[in-house]
């Protein structure tokens, strides 16, 4: 399985998902974002026909992630918001295939996570 795993500002856009997923160059088998941003991803998800998986703040802040934004870790005490929700999404033995990446409007980060 893999998921792409999102970070986003506030007022990010289906596009701003859009851009961030197709700059990783990976295909996924779902999305992954923070359950209080399940709703900003709603309108992407559906368009491209993928399930979401809302990951919740503490599981978030217990998961080290390979890279580390000094905003992702104020914000959400995480080393990198789009990469932790795909490892969580993704499963227990998952790996980052695609470390994170920014949208091209800045307000979307992208990580793929494999799974098993």
């Amino acid at each position: 399985m893999v998921i792409a795993g999102f970070g986003c500002r506030a007022g990010a856009t289906a596009e701003s998902f859009r851009s961030a997923l197709a700059r990783t160059g990976a295909r996924a088998d779902g999305l992954a974002v923070p359950a209080d941003r399940a709703d900003a991803i709603a309108p992407f998800a559906q368009a491209e026909g993928l399930v979401v998986h809302a990951i919740a703040a503490d599981v978030l802040a217990r998961i080290d992630t390979p890279t580390h934004s000094a905003i992702s870790m104020d914000a959400r005490g995480v080393g990198s918001v789009a990469e932790a929700v795909a490892l969580a999404a993704a499963g227990k033995a998952a790996r980052i295939i695609v470390a994170r990446v920014i949208s091209s409007d800045r307000m979307a980060t992208c990580a793929i996570a494999q799974g098993q």
